[in-house]
């Protein structure tokens, strides 16, 4: 792995991150997080569905997957798993983030049997960016690791997802591995919620 920093960009790999992407948090204190109920699934798996299409135009709008189709047991039902969502004043859903059980599908990574989960489906409204919305459902959902016993954060996010590995980084994310994953460059990261203040 070939990581190169300067004054302005910081390369992995070759490609290129920039850093004016790690400032800016003013007080959200109109919007309200919470923890997503069965009753709140119809607003927000179409909610999720929608923001994946546009995030990922390239992959197969028809194809969901696995987790969002099994969204209840997964994020819901499972000892793991968790989903968040962020509300206006108005109550309308400006963002939302979930972690479920981690499957060990990459098995390079050399992640041991901590309780591990993946982080997973962070999106925020555009208007919303660079806010600190993006923060504060993290933080929230990092109390609910620390409730469940979460011994360990994993992610994987993309270079062309703008300023997600600045983000993630600025949240106490590790860089373990970059790599491609059919033909996306991937990066993976994990956080021990022990180093989590």
């Amino acid at each position: 792995m070939n990581i190169i920093k300067d004054s302005d960009r910081m390369l992995v790999n070759g490609q290129g991150l920039s850093r004016r992407c790690l400032s800016v948090h003013p007080a959200l204190n109109t919007i309200s997080i919470s923890r997503v109920g069965e009753n709140d699934i119809d607003a927000v798996l179409p909610y999720v569905i929608e923001f994946r299409k546009q995030l990922f135009p390239m992959l197969d709008a028809n194809k969901i997957p696995k987790d969002l189709l099994a969204f209840s047991t997964v994020y819901l039902d499972s000892e793991a798993g968790a989903f968040l969502q962020a509300k206006d004043r108005q109550g309308k859903l400006i963002g939302v983030i979930g972690m479920l059980a981690y499957d060990y599908r990459f098995p390079y990574l050399n992640i041991d049997k901590r309780k591990t989960v993946e982080v997973a489906r962070l999106f925020v409204e555009p208007a919303y960016r660079r806010s600190g919305l993006g923060t504060a459902l993290f933080l929230h959902l990092t109390q609910v690791a620390k409730e469940k016993g979460i011994e360990r954060l994993y992610l994987h996010t993309h270079p062309f997802l703008t300023c997600a590995y600045e983000f993630w980084s600025k949240q106490g994310f590790q860089l373990k591995d970059f790599r491609d994953e059919s033909n996306f460059p991937t990066i993976h990261m994990e956080l021990l919620v022990d180093q989590i203040a």
